[in-house]
């Protein structure tokens, strides 16, 4: 009986632990999320340690390295943007609208966070070599290719394609995808249009197949 509560003892300190940990994990994430919307690209661990009033080796110990922060920044951001866009896609409304919907609250997301955008998909080109920065070009790729197929995921499940199905719902949702990230790059850095009307062109542009196609029987609906 004794070595089972012990057990049980221990086991609750260790969660505590992990809570503890995870708070502060989060902590330095929202510290580095400050720093990332006031310098963008140029955010480096010097600056986020100083914002999170610790020094840097204590910010190595949670994190790793550059990339760890990065990618734990990377997912923090995506998790909130695929929430956002599932959201739009379940929508009760027609499927153009929600189409429209899709394609606007991804730029609406990079429109209200451009620091952030900029962070996570472009390298600071004035870096000094000893501080380069993050190394975002190794990393901005996978985070695309996850996008793509959690899109290519939600196309599958809701529209008929066909015996070529599968092949075609990734096909799709990389493409959109890549589309979606070429072209609000180009937006927001010129803003030739605005975004309402840069929706209904994407839309249009999207919408010959994807209009005529079936809702998948069983699934959610689209």
């Amino acid at each position: 009986m004794e070595t089972t509560q012990q057990a049980d003892h221990q086991a609750d300190h260790e969660d505590e632990r992990l809570s503890t940990a995870d708070r502060r994990r989060r902590q330095l994430l929202e510290a580095a999320d400050r720093v990332v919307l006031r310098d963008g690209p140029k955010a480096s661990m010097n600056a986020i340690a100083a914002e999170a009033g610790i020094t840097k080796p204590i910010l190595y110990r949670h994190f790793g390295d550059k990339a760890g922060l990065y990618q734990a920044l990377a997912v923090r951001h995506t998790d909130a943007l695929l929430a956002s866009l599932r959201a739009a896609l379940d929508a009760p409304t027609d499927r153009r609208h929600r189409v429209e919907s899709t394609l606007d609250t991804y730029l609406a997301a990079i429109e209200a966070r451009p620091q952030v955008y900029r962070f996570l998909m472009h390298p600071a080109e004035d870096s000094q070599p000893t501080d380069r920065g993050f190394d975002v070009g190794r990393h901005s790729a996978p985070l695309l290719r996850r996008l793509g197929e959690e899109l290519a995921q939600v196309i599958a499940e809701r529209v008929d394609l066909g015996p070529a199905g599968d092949r075609l719902a990734r096909v799709w949702g990389h493409g959109i995808v890549g589309m979606l990230h070429a072209a609000g790059d180009w937006w927001l850095g010129e803003r030739p249009c605005t975004r309402a009307e840069l929706v209904t062109d994407l839309t249009d542009l999207l919408w010959g197949h994807l209009s005529t196609a079936g809702v998948l029987e069983g699934g959610p609906g689209f």
